[in-house]
């Protein structure tokens, strides 16, 4: 065993950290990791925390697929994130999550206009759910200090680490395609919010949601089928080549001209075809 202390044992000089096979990497090689306006918001709160400022010392081991795994749960992100050490370091950031009123008012919120839970079904966060959480006293995002935690067992006593640092980075860009991230780490997790919202909208004292279309599993067995009485819509009078004029002249040649022009007669007898 080795007689340096535990603090010394680190390569803090800049040695490349182990290689991971497999590891989680960002896919941002360059530039700005976000995508989004939710994941933009998400650092720019960790700036304002003063955060962000420290987050660059990370970058390079989130690229480079350094994080081992990563867990998103209520209330926490828990890493195992590889540096210069055989054994992989535990990272842990926090979120405070919040309690069952204050979830009891948002899923009310939510439920009263289903476009919140179309937008989100849809991967995508609707800016407007800042001043709805507003107007509820909450934020989806870190408010101060004391709602974000972090934690890493290397002996780095800068915070955030890198190590702490490439994992903000990979939850960032988690953000960008999954927006229930966040909602998962203040308590609800999508099925679970979901679950929530249905329930509301079907119960009494929950406004309700007008009759949908039935389930797609009911219609299988008429799908092809017309209503009755009707008669099948009539194509519209346009010429078959048409689209050719709507779209860039591809770089691609046909026997010296205009790949366009050579296509020409093969839309017209398909649009034709007892021509």
């Amino acid at each position: 065993m080795s007689d340096r202390p535990f603090w010394a044992q680190e390569d803090f000089t800049g040695g490349p950290p182990r290689r991971v096979e497999g590891g989680i990497r960002i896919h941002a090689t360059a530039g700005a990791v976000a995508r989004t306006w939710w994941s933009a918001r998400f650092l720019a709160v960790l700036e304002q925390l003063g955060v962000g400022g420290r987050l660059s010392r990370g970058r390079s081991y989130a690229r480079s697929g350094q994080i081992v795994s990563l867990d998103v749960d209520a209330g926490a992100v828990v890493a195992l994130v590889q540096g210069t050490r055989p054994q992989p370091y535990r990272v842990r950031i926090g979120l405070r999550v919040w309690d069952k009123t204050q979830w009891r008012r948002v899923e009310q919120a939510l439920a009263a206009d289903a476009w919140y839970t179309a937008a989100l079904l849809s991967g995508t966060v609707p800016p407007e759910i800042e001043e709805l959480l507003d107007g509820l006293e909450l934020s989806l995002f870190p408010a101060a200090g004391a709602d974000l935690s972090q934690d890493c067992s290397c002996p780095d006593h800068t915070v955030p680490c890198k190590h702490l640092a490439a994992v903000f980075y990979v939850l960032a860009e988690r953000c960008d395609s999954d927006p229930f991230t966040l909602l998962t780490l203040r308590g609800r997790d999508r099925d679970a919010l979901l679950e929530r919202l249905r329930a509301e909208r079907d119960s009494g004292d929950g406004p309700s949601a007008p009759a949908g279309p039935a389930p797609l599993a009911d219609l299988l067995d008429g799908f092809w089928k017309g209503a009755t009485g009707s008669a099948p819509p009539r194509p519209p009078d346009t010429e078959p080549g048409a689209v050719l004029d709507q779209v860039p002249e591809p770089s691609l040649r046909a026997g010296g001209g205009r790949l366009t022009d050579a296509l020409r007669p093969v839309y017209r007898a398909l649009g034709h075809p007892d021509a």
